[in-house]
Formats: C-alpha cells, structure tokens, sequence
C-alpha cells in the first residue's frame, strides 16, 4: 500500500519517522512529507530522513496561518490529484487532513492535546479513525464528532523512546538541566506568559542551565549558542528536565530521567497518566519547581520494566493501515 504522512513539528517527524520505518518492513511504500519548520529539517537531517518538503510555517499573523496553510493543501492536492495514496496518517497536520478528505483518502490520525482546541477542529471530524491514548477521556474525541477511535495502553511519545539508543553528548557540563521554553506561538498559548529566562537563572543557581527554546532552532547552555539538537537524546543525557511543554517531559520520564512539568497546561491527560503509572515526572506551579530541582537533581530511575508494560502505537497504526486492504 503507498502511505501519506505529513510532519508538521519535531514530535511528528520523530512519529512518523517510527511509524514509516515500521511500514517499510512490512512492505509498504511510504511518503513522507514537512515543511519548512525550526524542528523539522534539522530532526530530519539528524534521522536519516529524506522528506519531501511543502511550504513553510509562518506564524507572524492569523493572515500568514491561513495563506501558508491553504498553499500546503494546494501543492498536496496537485500532488495527488493522479496518484493518490491509500491512506494518509499524521498527528494531526491541518494540511494533510483536509487534502486526503478532499481526494476521498483515509485518514489514520493521532491526537493528545485537549487543549488544542484549534487544530482539534480543523483535522478530528475528518479522521477514519483516531488512535489516542487510554488516557483521554472519551469527550475528547466524541466531542468532534470522531468516527472511529481505537485507544491504546500508552502514550505518543512510546513510539521513538521504545528501543532508543541515545547519542552519547560527553562534552555537557553536570550537572546539567535541560529547560524547555512554552510553545507561545502555538495558537492554544496565546495570551501565556514566557517566564523560561527568568527561571533560567533561578535554575542556575544548583546546575548547568541549557534553554532550548522555540522556533529558532537553538538550543542555549544558559548565556551560549548551540546548534539544533534532538531533544529526545539531549534530556537522556540530563539530570533534571524542566518543561512547559508536555513531549520533552514525557520523553524524559520515560527514559527515567526526573521531570517536572509546569504551567497550567502542563496538567494533561497524559502527563498525569504517565506520572500514575509510577514514570519520574512531577507536576507543579513555577512556585514549586526549585523544591523539586533540588530534590530531584541527578536522580535515576529504573523504568524498564514499566515502560514495557505500555503498548507501542506504531504497531497499532500500522495493523489499522494493512486492515484498510480488505
């Protein structure tokens, strides 16, 4: 079968890289696609993968959202107006879903932000079937109308950790804690304070602070420029990670790495579904996060056997696509 997936962000090139690399051993043909993003080619460039790329992200203005969207969907629809592909997955790519909809293709789509209420709209009704982790409520999805959802035991982020075999980063300074700046460009942060430098310093005082922020494609020892760097290799070498966002803490914990998460939107479905099942990852309020780093700083955790308890969605997505030939 030829497969379609469309990788918007980092987190979408590290899950479609996983999900493409497991239906090419089964025998199908896989197209990937990006554009042009601060994560996207470098992450790319760094897994080996060679997408074709569509457009660019361009979040200046709501205008810049809309013209730079509806161009993704034409150049798609141009694309595979005479070849069409036999199923098109994506986490959740706006661009994807309304092309693969328009030319009549299925859609197998992965979904974890309730939050997102935005993309949620623009790409849940248009799904075949959804495939969510356990840990969403069943109103997240049934909301939008979804078709068909197919929950598994786990979280997203199983996909790429599951197996992974780090880059070793020797030349960090330890202790070393990676901090996460809030995604506030995306749409469902507007209006959130960014307080990431401010807690830099404070962080600064018991290690060695580098700040990965958004969008530029640099990750920052505190003070220091530093070239792009994969996220999910970055916080295994860390002794503590301090999020805004939801994937990087996520992705830490599962590797037994201690993680705190905070903001309000750091309390999700899947945060807490992963901190329940006993994974090193700690909700708080900026209030807290010192008390927590200092407890917390250079421990390790054994997660081995939990994590091999959590169902691979790879697996899941792939069963669902080869079920579509019958």
């Amino acid at each position: 079968m030829k497969v379609w997936y469309d990788a918007c962000t980092g987190k979408h090139t590290r899950y479609g890289s996983a999900i493409g690399k497991e239906l090419n051993k089964r025998g199908h043909e896989f197209i990937f696609t990006t554009r042009e993003h601060p994560d996207t080619l470098p992450l790319m460039k760094i897994l080996g993968e060679k997408p074709i790329v569509v457009g660019k992200y361009n979040p200046s203005t709501l205008a810049s959202r809309l013209q730079e969207s509806a161009e993704r969907i034409i150049e798609f629809s141009k694309m595979f107006e005479k070849s069409k592909p036999d199923v098109a997955i994506a986490h959740q790519s706006v661009e994807l879903c309304r092309t693969a909809f328009g030319l009549g293709i299925p859609i197998i789509l992965t979904a974890d932000t309730p939050h997102a209420l935005s993309v949620n709209r623009l790409t849940i009704p248009f799904a075949h079937t959804v495939v969510v982790s356990e840990a969403l409520p069943k109103s997240f999805t049934s909301i939008y109308c979804a078709q068909k959802v197919v929950p598994f035991k786990g979280v997203d982020e199983v996909a790429w950790i599951k197996g992974f075999k780090p880059a070793k980063m020797p030349g960090l300074k330890k202790p070393l804690i990676v901090l996460r700046q809030i995604e506030n460009k995306a749409a469902y942060a507007k209006g959130k304070a960014d307080n990431a430098k401010t807690l830099a310093q404070q962080l600064a005082e018991v290690g060695n602070v580098h700040l990965l922020e958004r969008y530029n494609g640099e990750g920052k020892t505190y003070g220091e420029k530093a070239v792009f760097e994969d996220s999910a290799s970055l916080v295994a070498n860390a002794d503590l990670v301090v999020s805004y966002g939801g994937t990087i803490s996520r992705e830490a914990a599962l590797q037994g790495v201690p993680s705190i998460a905070i903001s309000d939107m750091a309390k999700t479905p899947v945060n807490t579904y992963v901190a329940k099942r006993g994974f090193p990852l700690y909700i708080t309020t900026e209030e807290k996060v010192m008390g927590l780093a200092r407890k917390y700083l250079g421990k390790r955790f054994d997660v081995s056997a939990k994590l091999a308890e959590l169902e691979n969605p790879v697996d899941v997505i792939a069963n669902l696509v080869e079920a579509l030939k019958t």
